[in-house]
This record gives structure tokens, C-alpha cells and sequence, in this order.
């Protein structure tokens, strides 16, 4: 699912005459700061950004679209198990182009008893990298997380890259259960990986609700006394659960989507300020995080969050690096034909070549 955003310019006109155009600093153009400095914000044209790629600006929406639509539809109508279930194959003409592009075979497997697909190098992975691994969680609202789905756009084209294996896994989520579930299947899965592998030779990353599960899994890895991966990839997501800041506020807005303010239905009855839910919230915790990539763009809803998370690794002295892409919004390397999303994913295998030391 490719998210993109950009706000449509709406003219106000009267018949017969051109569209009125109020100077930027009249009056009738400002808004209101309410007592507590709260802003109201009057309405404004968002053009493309002029750093976007011309790819990216023709594939903004030419008309408001809310890409949770369905997912909430289904929820709402008891059939999020039914759809998560067909995602796969909802999804296959996109995989199977990924797979074209990056030179990649996909296999199902079962890792500790939690439904997995593995991507391969088709050429085979190379030979300094046999030791070696990578844990996708996939993204999906804590709803729509596929391994074989989602799973597969964020891990396709980094195990094409880096040639190395990646692991993708659909571990439990919302509405069947609740938090701690998905943490509990990926310490599972982390735990058996680490029968095979080194610690420091397993890197963990998701985007979205797989990028704050990424962070969440650590903090519990932490909690549990299990030694660390050796990298983590935060993407499209924050260490902070309340998803918090300014562009929780304006991540709609910028779709031209009303506002809507709701708690993940994953998290109904866990205190968003437990460390183990929101790592960010704890500073000692954060202290002991290996080296964490975090990749967002300035339109996604995120933003705000990430690059929190971002100055409180560093506050920590953690090894952080924060990329982000101006005028794009959540998950955009989802869509494999932008110049950006190739960017971002070679960001990524620079990142994990490095820490984890792969081989070329």
C-alpha cells in the first residue's frame, strides 16, 4: 500500500470572476492561539516540495484519500483476521515485481512455531554474510502486519541489496489480542535466532507499527536480560507509542483528511507511558540500545516522534542516525518506482553493512 500526500488547492470563486486571493498577512488570513497555545491553524495550499523528484511529484493524489480506509472498514465489520489473511495475495503483482527488480526468491517458513517468509539474494547470499541475519516486522497499523504482505516491500529490496537473508514474521496483533503480544512473538523468534546466530550478527528493523515494535522489542529484550541485536532500523515510526508532537496534528490535515485522534486498538488498556511501550520514556533504558537508524519524512505523521526519538538516542549516546525526506509522507519507499524510495533503502543497507559488518 503506497501512502502519499499532498493538499489539494481549493479555489474560492464567485461566478463569473476570478478566485479571490487574501494578502498572506491580512487579517482574514490568520488564525487563533487559544489560552493555552494551542493554534488554529486557517487554511493554506501545501504545494509539492521543490526537493521532490518529478517521479514523486506526478505520483502525489490528485484527490483525498484516506489509506486506512479499508483496514478501519474491516475492523469495524469484524473481518480484519479475513483481510489480514488475503493480504498476500492482495499484494503478489506488487511482490512479484520487487522480486524482478531486486533479484529475490521468497520462501514460507515456520520460526518458532510463528508464521515467517524468507527473502534470499536470488545469486545466493554472500558468503560473509552466511553467519548473518536480519528480523523484519512488518508494518500494518498493528492490524495488517503480513509477513508475505508488508513484509515483503520493506524486506525485498534490502535483501536484494545487501545480500543477505531477512526474516519477516506476521506476529500476533490487533483485534484479536492486545499488547504484549506482538513482543511476546518476537522474542520467540528472536530467541530461536539467536541459537543460530550471534547477537551482534542480527539486526531487527520494521516500518511503521514494525518500526515503534522494533523499539519496544529491544526495550523488552532488555528487560528479559537477553543479549542485544547488533542494529536496529526504526522506519516510519518513533521509540514513543503516543506517536506525539506537532505532526500528529497536521499528518491528515497534510492528506486533506480531516483530523482524527484514536489509540490503536493494539494498545487499548496499556499505559503508553510504560518503558516498555514507550522505550523513549526512559532514559536509562535508552542507554543500552544498540546503533538505530530512523527514517521518516517531513509530511508523516511520525515525523514529530522520530525525530524525538532520534534527540534522546543521542542525549543517551547512542550510535543514531536520523534520515529524512522532505515533502514525503508515511512508509513512501513502499512505492519501489520513486528515486526516493531507492534512496532510502540504500541508506539502509549502508547502515547495516556497517554495523553489522556484511560483506559486499
Amino acid at each position: 500500500m503506497t501512502i502519499r500526500f499532498a493538499l489539494p488547492f481549493v479555489l474560492l470563486a464567485l461566478a463569473g470572476t476570478a478566485p479571490a486571493q487574501t494578502p498572506p498577512n491580512s487579517p482574514a488570513a490568520s488564525g487563533t492561539i487559544d489560552p493555552d497555545g494551542t493554534v488554529n491553524v486557517p487554511a493554506f495550499r501545501l504545494p509539492p516540495s521543490i526537493y521532490l523528484s518529478e517521479a514523486a511529484k506526478k505520483a502525489l493524489p490528485r484527490t483525498p484519500t484516506d489509506p486506512e480506509e479499508p483496514m478501519m472498514r474491516a475492523v469495524a465489520a469484524g473481518q480484519a483476521g479475513a483481510l489480514r489473511q488475503r493480504m498476500p495475495q492482495l499484494v503478489a503483482p506488487r511482490i512479484d515485481a520487487l522480486k524482478a527488480m531486486y533479484k529475490v526468491t521468497i520462501r514460507d517458513e515456520q520460526i518458532a512455531g510463528i508464521s515467517a517468509v524468507r527473502a534470499t539474494p536470488a545469486a545466493g547470499v554472500a558468503p560473509g554474510n552466511r553467519r548473518k541475519i536480519l528480523l523484519n516486522l512488518p508494518g500494518g497499523g498493528f492490524i495488517m502486519g503480513v509477513a508475505g504482505g508488508t513484509g515483503m516491500m520493506e524486506s525485498i529490496p534490502l535483501a536484494g541489496l545487501a545480500g543477505v537473508d531477512i526474516i519477516s514474521i506476521t506476529y500476533r496483533q490487533a483485534p484479536e489480542t492486545t499488547w504484549p503480544a506482538a513482543t511476546e512473538d518476537v522474542t520467540k523468534v528472536y530467541r530461536e535466532l539467536l541459537k543460530a546466530y550471534k547477537p551482534q550478527d542480527i539486526g531487527i528493523f520494521g516500518c511503521s507499527a514494525g518500526g515503534l515494535l522494533t523499539a519496544e522489542a529491544v526495550a523488552w529484550f532488555i528487560h528479559e536480560k537477553l543479549p542485544l541485536p547488533g542494529a536496529i532500523g526504526i522506519f516510519c515510526a518513533s521509540g514513543d507509542a503516543r506517536w506525539g508532537g506537532d505532526s500528529r496534528a497536521f499528518g491528515r490535515p497534510f492528506q486533506a483528511l480531516p483530523p482524527r485522534d484514536d489509540v490503536r486498538a493494539y494498545f487499548q488498556g496499556a499505559d503508553l507511558t510504560n518503558p516498555l511501550v514507550s522505550p523513549i520514556l526512559a532514559p536509562a533504558m535508552l542507554k543500552l540500545f544498540p546503533p538505530t537508524l530512523l527514517i521518516t519524512g517531513t509530511r508523516a505523521f511520525e515525523m514529530s516522534a522520530a525525530v524525538n526519538t532520534h534527540r534522546e538516542l543521542v542525549k543517551a549516546g547512542v550510535d543514531a542516525d536520523l534520515h529524512m525526506w522532505d515533502g514525503l509522507g508515511h512508509a513512501f519507499f513502499y512505492d519501489p518506482t520513486l528515486p526516493e524510495s531507492r534512496e532510502a533503502f540504500d541508506v539502509m543497507t549502508a547502515f547495516f553493512r556497517d554495523r553489522l559488518k556484511l560483506a559486499r
